[in-house]
């Protein structure tokens, strides 16, 4: 009998009526139905052999098909009916996916109940340290995929058989450490227990020198399974030039990888490199795999959480200097937004940002949208027509996804209330307010794309990072001097470079203090430029700790007190 809860059975029946999406049921095996009882049920439909269908779901053209409902108050035992309405991408009807032969797979992303201090009950999908990715979640459960052949009137029984196990956590090296702490005020505000962490890169000769104390380096950006880039050993003599990087358009990237580590090792470990300390944080949380950095009214207090709980504890572990002339920000993308907004809205605790590609920095080029002016997110309207509007092209400005894409596909995954885990349902998340029932209140309809225009000033006045620092420059600018440095590329594939050019507009206006600082674009780069003209991304983006230094070594020796090594970077106390 034991055998039976490993088995995944499906049965297609001929000969009914009624479309498939009246005849889709899902059981859950015994085993894995106890502790089950609200989240969202997705199917998954595919035609690519190459993998799971769960891995399929995208933004590009060859995506797999996804249809997802929500379900509560799962009674262990009984059978999940498939809702014929449930909402799907990129067909968004059950009655309209075409008949033929499909690898078909049940996923279910598990909900936990939050009781937050503001009063408001949530069920949201929590992070498992695999940093709230759906489809890798440890403890989702899903059924193994089997081919079918779909045809009107047919009748499909899936088991979910199949659990997530949990992740490892990463071992401490010489170099390498990794910090967890529990934060009160995170805690306080979801209403339980909630942490967040660190990957720590010591410098050479820290465990000799005791009385040295160091720069504190923040490298921010999507969630790190460990500190990245660095490693200790030559790279692997098996990997060949044949393994294609398809983001890149090159062969051998992974050898590249591992040789740009290695040569940042052999940096690290040089008797003449600035001996600093190096940190990437993970602040993953029910709606994504980072926090942004900033206060939130639907994540909590992450700002406050990283700046004023998880920093300090770190620099006093690891003897970090402890003031905000010897801390800097940096990252790329969703990185560069948080090195830009920490940077604004704790402007005395850091000295300096380098925002590359940074998410939008000025709603009014929210990617391809204008929050405030326009009345929809996807379509650009007329009088006798409607065009959609881009969500990602390449360098020559061909496009492959539109805004609509883009959004359907969370809809389809997460459903109405933000909870897909995906960027667009992160940055309403982040901004918003929170709405009647305790979920962020839409910045425009998921489905429709019609825009608020009450959310879109709420945004502007609490996240809009042009904005903020034109409204308040009068205090801000001279904590601001000096600090404020942005690195995008002119062909972003996200549309970027559109916030970016606002907000140099704006910075160049500057006076009282001018702003001091540098804004850079590359020349038809693609996401994510970071700065240096004169080599390629897939190389830059592997150098974040090291190519900002000598302008940090400028902003030290005009910041940095006299007692401050300036030759090794350290700080030395008796």
């Amino acid at each position: 009998m034991k055998h039976f809860y490993v088995i995944l059975t499906f049965l297609i029946l001929l000969g009914s009526c009624t479309s498939p999406s009246n005849n889709i049921q899902v059981s859950i095996a015994p085993s894995l139905s106890e502790e089950l009882s609200d989240g969202r049920l997705l199917l998954i439909f595919s035609k690519d052999e190459s993998t799971e269908p769960r891995f399929g779901v995208s933004d590009n053209v060859s995506t797999a098909q996804v249809f997802g409902m929500d379900f509560e108050n799962y009674t262990p035992g009984e059978k999940l009916s498939f809702e014929p309405k449930s909402f799907g991408y990129p067909i968004e009807s059950l009655d309209s996916l075409p008949d033929g032969d499909y690898s078909v797979q049940a996923y279910i992303i598990k909900y936990e109940t939050f009781n937050r201090s503001d009063g408001h009950t949530v069920k949201l999908a929590m992070d498992q340290g695999e940093g709230r990715q759906w489809a890798r979640t440890p403890g989702n459960i899903y059924s193994t995929p089997i081919k079918i052949n779909l045809e009107k009137g047919g009748k499909i029984e899936l088991l979910i058989d199949q659990i997530i196990p949990p992740i490892e956590e990463k071992a401490d090296t010489k170099y390498i450490k990794h910090i967890k702490i529990k934060s009160e005020l995170l805690s306080k505000f979801w209403g339980r227990d909630m942490y967040i962490g660190a990957h720590v890169l010591l410098p050479e000769g820290f465990e000799e020198n005791k009385n040295h104390f160091y720069p504190l380096m923040v490298f921010h950006g999507h969630f790190p399974n460990d500190f990245g880039g660095f490693r200790t050993i030559p790279p692997d003599p098996e990997l060949g030039e044949d393994d294609y990087s398809a983001r890149f358009g090159i062969y051998g990237y992974a050898k590249m990888e591992q040789q740009e580590a290695y040569d940042f090792y052999q940096k690290w470990v040089s008797p003449d490199f600035k001996r600093f300390i190096a940190i990437e944080i993970q602040h993953a949380n029910p709606f994504y795999d980072d926090s942004y950095a900033v206060n939130s009214e639907n994540i909590g207090p992450y700002g406050d959480a990283i700046t004023y709980e998880l920093i300090p504890h770190i620099e006093k572990e690891f003897r970090g200097i402890g003031e905000g002339w010897a801390r800097f920000l940096y990252g790329g993308s969703t990185g560069g937004w948080e090195a830009l907004a920490v940077q604004v809205k704790y402007p005395d605790d850091y000295n300096g940002c380098f925002a590359a590609c940074p998410d939008p920095i000025d709603f009014r080029a929210f990617t391809s949208v204008d929050i405030y002016n326009d009345e929809n997110a996807y379509y650009n309207e007329g009088d006798f027509r409607k065009t959609l509007r881009p969500g990602h092209r390449n360098y020559l400005g061909h496009i492959d996804a539109m805004l609509k894409d883009m959004n359907h596909r969370e809809l389809a995954i997460g459903g109405t209330k933000t909870r897909s885990g995906e960027q667009f349902d992160i940055w309403q998340a982040v901004y918003s307010p929170v709405g009647d029932d305790g979920y962020p209140k839409p910045i425009w309809d998921k489905y429709s794309g019609k825009i608020d225009p009450e959310v879109a000033a709420y945004w502007k006045e609490n996240y809009d990072l042009r904005y903020i620092m034109e409204r308040d420059w009068a205090t801000l600018g001279p904590k601001l001097e000096g600090k404020v440095n942005i690195y995008c590329g002119d062909m972003d594939n996200y549309y970027l470079n559109n916030a970016v050019y606002l907000t140099e507009e704006f910075l160049e206006q500057t006076q009282n203090p001018y702003y001091n600082g540098e804004v850079a674009y590359g020349d038809r780069a693609e996401h994510c430029w970071n700065g240096d003209p004169t080599l390629p991304n897939y190389i830059t983006r592997l150098r974040y700790n090291t190519m900002y230094l000598d302008k940090i070594e400028d902003r030290l020796k005009e910041t940095a007190p006299n007692n401050f090594n300036q030759q090794n970077w350290t700080l030395t106390k008796n």
